[in-house]
């Protein structure tokens, strides 16, 4: 009988089960929020729609009205500009203390030119009075019952922006804006805007009109009051200022507590005029705004004779430099010329006093 083979049986190798590693945690970045202006850099387009060129203003030409100024026929004339009067086409920031007569003076202003040119057209644009408060302001100051006047009040339920835009759409030639912040704000919160949507609106706005882009053609000059920090300081952006051509500064020359206190009005910046003087004003009167024309005209007659002085001081402060740089001793190069040029003059005088002395001897 044949044996037969038994095979040894495979042992099973039992796999220990390994443990189940967890899933690693996903560590999520935190996503970083774009900026205001990052947003804005994005937005802006990669390519220009048209072509940059250079101007040469030999070329360009303007009607030559826009460089006459409209005048108040008062002291105000020679305050504002360099060839009298206020400027057109121009935009003006007016700031100034609480209180100080910011409004007054701007509705005197704008009132003067319209008496003294009839047919200009001024625009008053109040964002801060209604009518009874303008009605009872009138009565002190009959003559700003002749002008036009805005008020955005009476439109709450309209679109300011439209409301605005068709009234200077009419063309106006002077307009004063009480205040800028005021429109602005009323603009931004009726149509959704942000406030740096709105304010460059403004500012596009008051730059369309300068040129002139309405019914009548008048190169539009804006008068715009401005609010300001409680340090005195102008709030605004750089493009507001980049795109004014004066800031005019109303203060108190003394305590603003003090009913007796002069106020005065001062250019701290002008591009048509000069700036850092001031011309003082009241509002004791009625009817007009009471400038000091003694007080400019004195302090013009100083400044000139300060401006001679200094001249003559700078004149003879160059003179005696002059004189120093005559007697002051020569060294190096200067020392070596002036020794080459005197040394045949000295020779000379040597030579001649020896035969002098052996034509006596």
């Amino acid at each position: 009988m044949a044996s037969s083979t038994v095979k040894p049986r495979k042992k099973k190798v039992v796999k220990k089960a390994s443990a189940k590693k967890a899933p690693a945690e996903r560590v999520r970045m935190p996503r970083l929020r774009k900026t205001k202006k990052q947003r804005q850099a994005e937005a802006l387009p990669a390519s220009l729609s048209k072509k940059p060129t250079a101007v040469r203003l030999k070329d360009v030409h303007y009607d030559p009205k826009i460089f006459i100024p409209m005048h108040t026929g008062t002291i105000v004339d020679k305050f504002f500009s360099n060839k009298g009067g206020v400027p057109r086409a121009t935009n003006f920031i007016v700031v100034g203390d609480p209180g100080c007569g910011k409004t007054t003076v701007g509705l005197d202003l704008i009132c003067d030119v319209q008496i003294v040119n009839p047919k200009l057209k001024v625009l008053f644009i109040s964002g801060e009075m209604n009518k009874i408060d303008m009605y009872e302001y009138m009565e002190r100051y009959p003559k700003f019952g002749n002008i036009d006047i805005l008020f955005l009040g009476d439109y709450v339920d309209e679109n300011p922006k439209l409301v605005i835009e068709e009234m200077l759409a009419t063309g106006y030639d002077l307009i004063l804006g009480d205040s800028f912040v005021e429109i602005q704000d009323a603009v931004k919160e009726a149509c959704f805007m942000t406030s740096t949507a709105s304010e460059k609106w403004l500012i596009d706005l008051m730059c369309y009109h300068n040129e002139g882009n309405n019914k009548r053609k008048a190169y539009s000059t804006f008068l715009m009051i401005q609010q300001v920090t409680k340090g005195g300081k102008f709030v605004g952006s750089n493009k507001l200022k980049h795109n004014t051509t004066g800031m005019i500064e109303i203060r108190f020359a003394g305590s603003s507590t003090d009913a007796t206190a002069s106020r005065y009005i001062e250019f701290t910046k002008n591009r048509r005029g000069e700036v850092n003087k001031k011309l003082h004003f009241s509002l004791k009167q009625a009817n007009d705004v009471h400038y000091n024309e003694n007080k400019w005209n004195m302090d013009e007659e100083a400044r000139v004779r300060l401006e001679s002085e200094i001249e003559n001081l700078q004149s003879e402060a160059k003179a005696f430099d002059e004189l120093l740089k005559i007697n002051e001793p020569k060294t190096g190069e200067e020392a070596v010329a002036s020794t080459e040029v005197l040394e045949p003059v000295i020779d000379n005088i040597g030579s001649d006093d020896d035969d002098d002395d052996d034509d006596d001897f």
